[in-house]
């Protein structure tokens, strides 16, 4: 494998970086954070109309550009950075993905355009109210009523779920249980018998949701043909290295901000950059986050490629991001002192990036146990 960025990609990177300052500053990151939607809808707009990022995944006959995982990495990463504010991971690396993957021809003519251009949003509804994230802990349930399909349970950390057009559901059939009877149905988000609820949540760049459904009917349909419990694994496995990319973004960022502010910060008389304490603490984040990153970039490789050591790949690249994001943000944290924990200082809000990150679609530990699990320990 080579794991150089090819000069396209390097320009990809490149223009995302451009685009995101002028976007994704301090002010436009503040002003989403407090909107009804989370995000503004016009930058949304722009991402998917002027720059075509929405249609990276998707293939050139249903309107896209038919990238890889890798390309998608070297877009997470800045998005990471700036702490983009768009429906991006939910839309592009959890709903499209699963059309994608799961659906029939059929399926993906008729959903994965509009995703490609962004004016149609998804997200996945997996995790359920205990918190776990993997296929067999699923209790929402499905069952045949007719021509129709009955859809009941709850869903929680559901990615800008309190926003998304379409949301694939993921439930067991009745009476199934472990990995039997999982299967993915596309529901529109204003259909009968679907609540929504969005959560309080500590990081307020991304917004997380509760989903009801009650009894709710979907046509036959709507159940994505090639839905199931390996099928789910692999969205997911693909879903935590594009997570684990804007982890990295937000990692390297964290260091970035804290080298800066340790050369302008003067105590003492002196730079506190020129202490050896401030020194070591900058040098161990940066060695933290180059290794993650290279993880993340051999785990994106592999989905590329279609590798069969995906599971393991995506669990290492999770775990790796994981420790190092949390390590830099609260290494900055304590670079910063005091004043990091203020409102007017942007630290604070990778730091809560960090922590929501490392807990969604699975923890440090829930990784690390599949990997073991993976390899047979």
């Amino acid at each position: 494998m080579d794991f150089r960025f090819s000069e396209e990609q390097e320009e990809l990177r490149e223009m995302a970086r451009a685009f995101l300052a002028e976007v994704s500053g301090s002010e436009p990151v503040r002003a989403a954070m407090a909107s009804e939607t989370g995000f503004d809808p016009e930058v949304w707009k722009r991402i998917g109309t002027e720059l075509g990022w929405t249609s990276v995944l998707v293939p050139e006959e249903h309107g896209g550009l038919g990238l890889t995982d890798v390309d998608l990495v070297a877009l997470l990463e800045p998005m990471g950075e700036t702490l983009l504010c768009a429906p991006f991971l939910s839309s592009v690396c959890l709903g499209a993905r699963s059309v994608l993957v799961a659906g029939s021809e059929a399926q993906k003519s008729l959903w994965l355009p509009p995703l490609a251009v962004g004016t149609l949003t998804a997200t996945l509804a997996h995790a359920e109210s205990e918190g776990a994230w993997d296929v067999e802990a699923i209790r929402a349930t499905w069952r045949r009523d007719g021509e129709e399909i009955v859809l009941s349970g709850t869903k929680r950390f559901v990615v800008d779920g309190h926003t998304a057009d379409r949301i694939v559901v993921a439930a067991r059939e009745t009476g199934s249980t472990g990995r039997e009877g999982i299967a993915l149905f596309v529901v529109e988000g204003d259909a009968p018998g679907l609540t929504r609820r969005r959560l309080p949540t500590m990081d307020q760049t991304r917004r997380l949701a509760e989903i009801g459904l009650q009894d709710l009917r979907v046509p036959a349909q709507a159940r994505l043909e090639r839905g199931d419990a390996d099928t789910l694994d692999r969205i997911l496995q693909c879903a935590t290295i594009s997570l684990s990319a804007e982890q990295i973004g937000c990692a390297q960022r964290a260091l970035d901000l804290s080298v800066a502010y340790a050369k302008e910060r003067v105590q003492y008389g002196r730079p506190i950059g020129s202490f050896q304490a401030i020194k070591h603490k900058c040098a161990d984040m940066m060695v933290k986050v180059e290794s993650a990153r290279s993880v993340v970039y051999y785990a994106a490789c592999v989905a590329a490629e279609g590798g069969e050591d995906l599971p393991i790949a995506a669990s290492m690249a999770k775990a790796a991001a994981s420790d190092a994001c949390s390590f830099a943000t609260g290494c900055a944290l304590q670079i910063f002192g005091g004043v990091g924990f203020t409102w007017e200082y942007d630290i604070q809000l990778y730091f809560k990036r960090a922590r929501s990150s490392t807990s969604l679609l699975g923890d440090v530990e829930h990784h690390r146990e599949r990997v073991a699990r993976e390899l047979g320990l």
